[in-house]
């Protein structure tokens, strides 16, 4: 494992989340992307990403809008909210990235059966971790990866964010390393 990096990732909770949580995430990131964490709420209001008709939050505008907000030092933000989100051309979404972009964000309330309740249980956390890590991996160009261990895997559905591992498989590896080398002029 290479040392830390001087670079930080935002961890920007929006709403209530659990210490536990927001540490274990922090962990896992310093794992997998050996990026230090700052944890910073850049948003309070996402109300302006609200569709009434769909009764969910449109995500794409909220990633730009964290993106714009982002702090100087902070070579990726990921946001964690309370909220079902969409993308136009799908019913709902766990999350979003913009790919080898900025900014990431999880929903907590697909990944825990439904329930809006701050769960502190497993396999909610161990959900909820795997998306972010999943997530972040786009900001650094990482796509959806066919091994169905990886964390890159794409699910569909809880079982299959169940199913795969707390691991980028060899292939995913290599390339966030690349990806990383890149960010930080190596």
């Amino acid at each position: 494992m290479r040392p830390l990096s001087p670079h930080t990732i935002v961890i920007s909770p929006i709403g209530d989340f659990t210490p536990e949580l927001l540490d274990r995430i922090s962990e896992e990131i310093k794992r997998i992307y050996a990026f230090t964490t700052d944890i910073q709420p850049l948003l309070k209001d996402i109300e302006f990403a609200f569709h009434p008709n769909r009764k969910q939050y449109h995500s794409t505008p909220i990633l730009d809008e964290l993106a714009r907000r982002a702090p100087a030092d902070a070579i990726k933000v990921l946001a964690l909210v309370q909220v079902d989100l969409f993308i136009p051309i799908l019913t709902h979404v766990y999350g979003e990235a913009q790919l080898g972009g900025k900014a990431c964000m999880v929903s907590t309330i697909r990944l825990n059966e439904g329930h809006r309740s701050l769960n502190t249980q497993e396999p909610f956390l161990s959900r909820i971790i795997k998306e972010a890590i999943h997530e972040l991996g786009h900001t650094f160009k990482l796509r959806h990866c066919r091994e169905h261990t990886c964390l890159m895997h794409y699910c569909r559905n809880e079982g299959d964010v169940d199913r795969k591992s707390d691991q980028l498989c060899r292939y995913c590896r290599v390339l966030l390393e690349d990806d990383i080398k890149r960010l930080e002029g190596k």
